[in-house]
Order: structure tokens, then C-alpha cells, then sequence
């Protein structure tokens, strides 16, 4: 196959391509043919119906990819090629074989991600989406998910499947940079399963795996308070080289870590775990706070806010006899934007809790601005679901749906790999 080769020429009309053009070319060129070779059934199809969808503007299903100049067979083609985009071998095997797909797919994609040039960790973020099928009655393992209404009164949830997307957020530098993701891992949240246990798993798959950078480098994780659950939380904290930043709820109850006064004997009986009580909604229960720090908001229209920041070390939560989460202190950080006149931009504060063992080499800007960071993945999803047709795909086989969004996340990294063309 020659069309999944086809890029802008080095020179044009006699004048070289500027370096950066120049290297973006390269390195679009060496995905593309990495992808190519990694396709072990329809692969000259599946270039072409990546190509259709990272290049399509007006289709509206994917069956009209189909009338894309660059996909050049029958309409039938896309389906054929969606299903044979994975195809275990082994029908007992499926599970293992489809997450071997999954991390051959992410040793792919590592290779051509930015190291961190002016922080001095890697950042990801989780999150879940939704996927609507409340009228495909013969589609495998529907369940409830969250779904936005907006008649009042009515429960945000539809019939559907939930996806769990692990994503690289690309160091920025500027506020005016693209909010670029990088999906990383795409995975189906099964109606048994867990959205908080899925994204877990996937951060495991990623810092652990020996053959990429991350295994000994500082990682740092960031998460909605969705993801604040203990058996979460208990999850990450386990990585030595993870650090997680999740949101906190404003009505939650911590504790300082107890520490003997300095010369104590040990008391009989059972250790004591929890000192001072902490209750987000009781400023009468806060000590002075650890550290401080100042930093600036600016908003797309050029707005500047003030960012007080306040932390406090070695708290803890109470656990279950299974989940001993004193063994896990994490940093609490309250966040308040302030404006020209010190008010309180938002009623209410912001919390955060920065969980594991290499917390304390991040600063509380560093926290501040890896979490402000996490929105960008909602920009993905929006894009994903208006312009790459991820939510459009109908299908009554969910191993279909699910080689769909590995698809589209292809199709977006192929997007990202030429956002400087």
C-alpha cells in the first residue's frame, strides 16, 4: 500500500520546507508506518478509514466516510474494517489478547510523545464519557450511565456504555497553546465494573510497563472528585512513582496523621492513626496551614485573577478493615481565586488532595496547574463526539463499538501528530 505514505513533499517550488514543518512530517510519516505494520487485517482499509475520519468535515455517520476521497472502496469496507481492527485468535482469550492489543497499541503511541521540557513530571488524566445506545435492545451489557439533562427535574442518566479514556496532557507553552490531549488507553467500562477500578487499572498499565519512559520517572495523575473513593485512592497511592491529584469533595472529614511528641513512649494497645480532626466545612477546625503559595488565573478574554493556595501535610481518612487508609497520608490544598479587590470569585472553595509517596516534590503550584490542566480532556470528548463521529457508530456488536473508539482515538493522534502542518 503506497496512500498511507503520501505527505507534503520537502521542498516546493524550489524552496525548502521550514525545520519545524519539516520534522512534523517526519515524525507523521513514522506513525503512520509504525500503525501500517501493526495492522494484522485490513490494513491498507484501516489507513484509509483513519484518514477519512481525521479528515472529515461534513460526514454525519460513518457510513458516509465512505464518499471520502481518501477512503477508495465500497461503503461495505468501513464495517468490514471496523471488524477487523481486533480479532482475538482465541475466543477464551479474549480478554488477555484484547489487553495486549491495547498496550501493543500504547507502545506505539509512547514513542512519540514530548518529554517534559519545563516540569519535571509526566501528566495524565482519566476520565469517563458516555455513550447513549438506549435503543439498541440487542447490544451486549447496556447499563445506566450519567447522561446531562437539561429539563429540570429530570435524573441526568440514559441506558448506554460508559468508556474510561487514559490520557497524556502535553506540556503547554502558553496560555494561548490548544488544549491537545494524547488518548493513551481506550477501555468500555463493563456494567460490573467500576469507572474508578477501569481508570486505576489503566494507570498501572502505563507506569509499570518496563519498555516505557514512565516506569522510574515522577508521574502525576489527574482525576474529578468522582475518583476520591477510598478503594481509588488505596489503588493509585501503591505506585511509587505516581503521584494522583484528584478533587475533593467540600464536605468531607480528614484527620491529621498522629505522630508521638518527641520522646513519647508507645501507649498499650491498639496504635492511635488519627490525631486532630479536619472538617471541610469548619474553618474553627483548621490549623495554620503548612505552606502558602500566590499565583495568577488568566481567562480567555485576558482576565487575571489571584490564586491564594494554602496545603497541609500528612492527613489521612479513615479506612475499612480492607482499606487501611492511614497507611496513605496525602497533602490537602485549598484553592480560592481571588479578584482585583481580593473577593472570592466562587462561593465555595476548591480542595484538593495530592496522594503518594513523591507528593512532596511537588510545590502547590505544581499541584494547581496540573489539575487546571485535566479540563482539557473534556475538550477531547466534545471534539471527539461533534467532528470524529465517536458517539455515531451503531452497531449491535459491543466488540465492534469498541474497536470504533480505538479508531477514532487513532485518528485524533494522527490529528495531534500534524497540529504544527
Amino acid at each position: 500500500m503506497e496512500s498511507h505514505k503520501n505527505t507534503p513533499q520537502q521542498e516546493s517550488n524550489g524552496q525548502k520546507t521550514d525545520p519545524i514543518v519539516a520534522k512534523a512530517i517526519a515524525t507523521l510519516q513514522g506513525f503512520r508506518q509504525n500503525l501500517y505494520n501493526s495492522f494484522s487485517h485490513r490494513a491498507d482499509t484501516l489507513m484509509e478509514l483513519i484518514d477519512a475520519l481525521a479528515s472529515n468535515t461534513n460526514a454525519r455517520s460513518v457510513a458516509e466516510l465512505s464518499l471520502s476521497p481518501l477512503f477508495r472502496r465500497e461503503y461495505s469496507s468501513v464495517y468490514d474494517a471496523i471488524e477487523h481492527f481486533f480479532v482475538p485468535t482465541k475466543p477464551k482469550n479474549v480478554i488477555q489478547e484484547k489487553r495486549a492489543h491495547e498496550q501493543a497499541l500504547l507502545r506505539l503511541i509512547v514513542p512519540f510523545l514530548p518529554a517534559p521540557q519545563q516540569r519535571k513530571y509526566w501528566l495524565f488524566g482519566t476520565d469517563v464519557t458516555y455513550l447513549p445506545r438506549q435503543f439498541a435492545r440487542t447490544l451486549a451489557d447496556r447499563t445506566f450511565v450519567h447522561c446531562p439533562n437539561t429539563i429540570a427535574g429530570n435524573n441526568p442518566v440514559t441506558i448506554g456504555h460508559d468508556y474510561s479514556i487514559l490520557s497524556y496532557l502535553p506540556e503547554k507553552t502558553s496560555s494561548s497553546t490548544p488544549p491537545w490531549v494524547v488518548p493513551l488507553v481506550v477501555r468500555r467500562v463493563g456494567s460490573t465494573e467500576k469507572a474508578n477500578q477501569v481508570g486505576a487499572e489503566q494507570i498501572a498499565t502505563v507506569v509499570t510497563d518496563e519498555t516505557l519512559p514512565f516506569k522510574d520517572e515522577l508521574c502525576v495523575l489527574v482525576e474529578d472528585s468522582a475518583c476520591s473513593a477510598l478503594d481509588h485512592l488505596a489503588a493509585v497511592a501503591i505506585r511509587p512513582n505516581l503521584v494522583t491529584v484528584v478533587r475533593f469533595p467540600g464536605n468531607r472529614v480528614v484527620y491529621r496523621k498522629f505522630e508521638l511528641p518527641e520522646g513519647a513512649a508507645n501507649a498499650v494497645g491498639h496504635p492511635t492513626w488519627y490525631g486532630d480532626r479536619f472538617d471541610l466545612k469548619d474553618p474553627d477546625t483548621w490549623p495554620e496551614p503548612d505552606a502558602t503559595a500566590v499565583t495568577t488565573l488568566v481567562t480567555k478574554k485576558g482576565k487575571t485573577y489571584t490564586v491564594r493556595l494554602e496545603s497541609w501535610h500528612n492527613m489521612v481518612r479513615t479506612g475499612k478493615k480492607d482499606l487501611p487508609m492511614h497507611e496513605y497520608p496525602f497533602t490537602l490544598v485549598r484553592a480560592r481565586v481571588l479578584d482585583a479587590d481580593g473577593n472570592p470569585v466562587f462561593k465555595r472553595n476548591m480542595w484538593l488532595l495530592a496522594i503518594g509517596e513523591r507528593r512532596r516534590e511537588l510545590a502547590l503550584v505544581d499541584i494547581w496547574e496540573a489539575y487546571s490542566q485535566r479540563y482539557d480532556v473534556e475538550h477531547f470528548y466534545r471534539y471527539g463526539k461533534q467532528h470524529l463521529l465517536m458517539a455515531a457508530y451503531q452497531t449491535p456488536d459491543v466488540e465492534h463499538e469498541e474497536n470504533w473508539w480505538r479508531i477514532v482515538q487513532l485518528a485524533y493522534i494522527q490529528l495531534w501528530l500534524a497540529r504544527s502542518l
